[in-house]
């Protein structure tokens, strides 16, 4: 008979045992070094940066804004696989329970970071506000109750195919968080709060009314989790060999100006495979793009002196090192390797792509800061930024993929 609670368990402790199998490998490096060094020297600006605060800072803006996005962003993580499409179909209607524990141990997970994330905030707000810190479970029992919602509401949008109402889902859910945490933070009346409340408990059950007859999207979901999981596996690869890599080709057709921009001879015959697979293949252009967008945003939003410096430079080890597997990225292709062209070719393109990629980031980080006025910090930035590009492309990535 079949028994959907023992299958969520043998799932989810199968996955489990696969993450805590490569996060040895990813832990035992000197990255938790660097993290550390970077988060504390981040913390000490922080701080000094919440001294200099007055109650004029649009406090509740900025975090509403912030955490807004991490009650909006809500995975559930389903732990389905390939076959399921197959053999779990037949079993839909069985399966209540399974998905049930699979929203409630995404919860988990989420409560988690989100503990966090306001933690990061509430010296901001307290300063601002002349708060208590006390005001700290009130908050968080607010953004559980939210972060709830938006789980629940997800699952149900799940049921539909149409990108745009997935898109549309996004920003709408985004909209009514950072709403409703400006009003909250904003110590706004108990009133203004119910009423989003209903506003969310009517958009939930409409949606819920919407997909009553819909069936289960399975294609829709198991690629989901395969993302997540590609998406991990293609960091583990940094550390250990990982067979389970699956990428996507995505076209971007309106990137193809820089594409046909690559001479066309011998020597570039890799510069063109690099080039092409970073903007069509994986996640590559997309982690570049969206670390790009968050360390403008911080730096547009926060001024904390030269400590930028130090951020603008984890940024760019973050960008890079992630992109490091770009190297490898057809290393069980045999067929590339029979190209006649000559290894330092290929080193050569992949380290002239990856210098250019972060000189861009730089460039971008640095033109913000410039902007804001901080013209002594933006040559700091850029200049510091340079050195480390060269550093991390000519020494630091030959260590580590052992050119």
């Amino acid at each position: 008979m079949f028994n959907a609670e023992k299958l969520w368990k043998e799932r989810a402790a199968r996955t489990s045992k696969e993450l805590r199998r490569y996060l040895r490998y990813i832990f035992n490096g000197h990255l938790v070094i660097v993290f550390l060094f970077l988060l504390g020297t981040a913390a000490f600006y922080y701080q000094e940066w919440i001294k200099s605060l007055t109650p004029g800072f649009p406090a509740a803006f900025l975090m509403a804004i912030m955490i807004g996005i991490f009650l909006t962003y809500s995975p559930i993580y389903t732990f389905l696989l390939e076959a399921d499409r197959i053999f779990l179909l037949p079993l839909e209607d069985k399966l209540s329970g399974y998905f049930k524990r699979s929203i409630m141990v995404s919860f988990v997970i989420q409560a988690y970071l989100l503990i966090l994330v306001l933690a990061v905030f509430m010296p901001l707000y307290v300063q601002v506000n002349n708060g208590r810190f006390q005001t700290f479970f009130y908050f968080l029992m607010m953004l559980f109750i939210v972060k709830g919602w938006n789980l629940a509401l997800r699952w149900r949008i799940q049921y539909y195919v149409e990108t745009n109402v997935h898109f549309i889902d996004s920003c709408i859910r985004y909209c009514i968080n950072a709403v409703f945490l400006y009003l909250l933070f904003s110590n706004a009346s108990l009133l203004f709060l119910v009423l989003i409340f209903a506003v969310m408990g009517i958009l939930y059950l409409y949606f819920r009314f919407q997909t009553k007859n819909k069936g289960l999207k399975w294609e829709y979901l198991i690629s989901l989790e395969g993302r997540r999981m590609t998406s991990f596996y293609r960091i583990a690869n940094l550390f250990t060999d990982v067979p389970k890599i699956k990428d996507r080709i995505k076209r971007r057709k309106w990137l193809d100006w820089l594409v046909n921009r690559v001479e066309f001879h011998h020597s570039q015959t890799y510069t063109h495979l690099y080039v092409r697979t970073f903007f069509r293949s994986g996640d590559y252009f997309g982690l570049f793009i969206r670390l790009t967008l968050i360390g403008a945003g911080s730096f547009y939003l926060i001024s904390f002196g030269f400590g930028q410096v130090l951020l603008v430079l984890m940024f760019l080890y973050l960008t890079g090192f992630q992109l490091l597997p770009l190297w490898n990225h057809y290393q069980n292709i045999l067929w590339v390797d029979l190209y006649p062209v000559k290894v330092d070719f290929k080193m050569k393109s992949f380290n002239r792509l990856l210098l250019m990629i972060l000189m861009i980031q730089n460039m971008v980080f640095s033109l913000i800061l410039f902007l804001k006025g901080e013209w002594a910090e933006a040559l700091a930035a850029l200049a510091a930024g340079t050195a480390f590009n060269y550093y991390f492309v000519f020494i630091f990535s030959k260590k580590r993929l052992k050119f």
